[in-house]
Parts: structure tokens; sequence; C-alpha cells
């Protein structure tokens, strides 16, 4: 280990296509992104949240929205979050062993030639979270993100997960028709968790992962963490206990006038999650990923359990684990195109 059914359309939006309505959307996200990222690192501090609470809540049931009025409402937000993307070459639905899932694709002639990335996204978050990490991979990799079955977005669960495993078998199936001589993982948060499952089904569809402070998969996240994550979603707490829970998980200030921040409270309110609680590795799980592993760390606040999720995954058979100074588990945007620049020198090699 080293430690330092679909078709091609013109879409640009979750929904339709390219209208002066969501091109002003498209603007208004960007505006917020420029703001120097600090809203958006924080927004990842409340998707931190929203999964430690919510893995630990979560009815073990098929997800849902709990009415049409707050579906709505959070379809509204995730459109004008998704606007701050790349628009997308081709958006799919596609059918799997649990649900539908929608895919979207960034892809071109100068890449088609290139090995495929599949982004797997943190809980609550979707697709718009990665936002500021697509330019970079989609200028060298055809791009698929997805919503998870099971959460907040726009797929659609039809069967219940009997066990957290199960998730693997609708994951293998999306690869296998976006990806069918296998794929690249990237995964934030508890998307780095489902990257792992997929790859310990289903090996011969990963080329390798990389983990962006993969939550619950070498670690435990810590106690502290976990505390602060109840107080961020206790019923009627004050908006000021609220924000200062969010800021001690993400290291700092937290916005809620960002999209992203919309959209990730409308899924908590309005969405009922139909996820099981995932465990963590054993040493024999660990040492049977054997294709090239990436894992990136924060140095602060680490949802991924910092450094005793280093030190066990100094059991992978051929692992790189590094940990980012001055991050928290809001590393994807705080690293930012240097973590890019890492993450694609890791698939490149692989």
């Amino acid at each position: 280990m080293n430690v330092l059914d679909t078709e091609k359309s013109a879409s640009t939006s979750p929904s339709s296509g390219g209208s002066a309505e969501q091109r002003r959307r498209r603007g208004r996200a960007a505006r917020f992104l420029r703001r120097g990222g600090v809203a958006v690192v924080a927004v990842l501090a409340l998707i931190g949240a929203v999964s430690t609470w919510n893995w630990f809540t979560a009815a073990p049931d098929s997800g849902h929205f709990r009415s049409l009025e707050g579906r709505d409402e959070y379809v509204a937000a995730y459109e004008e979050s998704f606007a701050a993307l790349p628009p997308p070459t081709a958006t799919h639905d596609l059918r799997t062993s649990h649900g539908i899932v929608r895919v979207y694709e960034w892809s071109s002639p100068a890449t088609e030639a290139e090995e495929p990335i599949v982004l797997m996204p943190g809980r609550s978050s979707g697709a718009p979270m990665w936002s500021q990490n697509l330019p970079a991979l989609v200028a060298e990799h055809p791009v698929f993100a997805f919503d998870a079955l099971g959460d907040a977005g726009m797929s659609v669960q039809q069967v219940r997960f009997d066990g957290y495993e199960d998730q693997a078998t609708y994951l293998a199936d999306l690869v296998e028709q976006v990806a069918p001589e296998g794929a690249h993982l990237v995964g934030h948060s508890f998307g780095g968790r489902l990257a792992v499952s997929l790859a310990s089904a289903r090996p011969e569809l990963v080329t390798s992962l990389s983990l962006l402070e993969p939550a619950m998969a070498f670690a435990n996240p810590p106690v502290n963490i976990l505390l602060w994550s109840g107080v961020a979603f206790l019923p009627g707490i004050p908006e000021s206990w609220r924000s200062r829970a969010l800021t001690e998980i993400g290291g700092e200030p937290y916005d809620p006038e960002d999209p992203m921040a919309r959209m990730i409270e409308a899924g908590a309110e309005h969405y009922q999650a139909g996820l099981p609680q995932p465990g963590v590795l054993s040493e024999e799980e660990i040492a049977g990923l054997e294709m090239p592993v990436y894992v990136a760390l924060g140095e602060r606040g680490s949802l991924a359990g910092g450094d005793r999720a280093a030190e066990a995954a100094g059991g992978l058979p051929d692992g790189t684990v590094q940990v980012w100074p001055g991050t928290t588990h809001s590393l994807p945007m705080q690293a930012g195109a240097e973590l890019d620049r890492v993450v694609l020198a890791h698939i490149a090699a692989s």
C-alpha cells in the first residue's frame, strides 16, 4: 500500500431542453458557486450530516416522496442545482433490478476511446453534487453520474432492499448498460461505500476505485460527528443551533440560501429514504479488493474515520491512502482541482 434503453439527447436539464428559464437558473447557480466555494463546502457538510443521520434512522422500505407537493418542491431545487453542471450529452432512465435509475452522460468524440468513469454520489446529493469535479473529468473520459435508488433524486425505486449488499445488484445492472467492459468508480461519502459494494460483488466491472472520504467503509464515523449530525436534525431546533452543527461538521460557515442546500433540505423533509444501514468492511473484505484503490481522507472531522480509516485501508492489496491537510468530509470541494488531478492520475495508472 502507498500512503501519501437509452438514446442520445440534447437535454441540458433533468427534465427538458435548454429553455430561457433553465439558462437563467444555470446562471444563478453558477453565481452561487463563484462565491469562492465556501457555500458548496458547507453544503457538502450538510450532505454528510444528512447521510449520517438518515443511515441510522431510515426505514428499510422502498424510498418515496411523502407527497406530490413535497416532490414538486424538491424537483424545483434539484433543477436549480443541476443547472450548475456542464450540460449532459444524454439523459438515460435505465431499468435495473430494483427500479429505474436516472443517469446523465457526458461524452464526446475526443473521449470516446477512453475508459468510462461512473460517479457514485453521497447521500441526498445525487448527480448535482459533482458540479465542481465534472469539468476536469469530462475533458478526459466519458463520465456517467446518477441519482441513487432509495434516496432523493430523479430515480424511482420499485423493489425494496432486503440488505445493504442488495444495492450492488442494481449498480451492476447500471454499469453493465453504460460500461459493459468495466468502469473507473469515483465515490464520495456513502457513494464510496456503494462503490466498494459493487467492487466486492462484481470485481470484473470495476477497473479502479477512487474513494473520497468513504463513509462506513474502513471505520465508523467519529462520535462527535454523530452527535452534531443528531443536533442538526432535531425537530424544532433553533436555526442558529442547526447552522452551528453543520458548520462543525463541515468546517465552513453554512449558507442555507445555496441551491444545493435547499435541495438537500427538501429531500430530507419530503423524501422517505429506503436504504439499509451499511457495515464497516472486515479485514477479509478489504483484502479482497484487488483492483487499484485510491483513498482520500480529510485531515479533521473525517466522516470516513480519519486515522482509523487510514490504518484499516492499509490492508488493501493495491491501495494508496492520502490524507489531505486542512480538509474535512467536504474534501471534493476543498481540494478542488488538485484532487481532480490526483484522481485522473490514479485512473490513468490503473
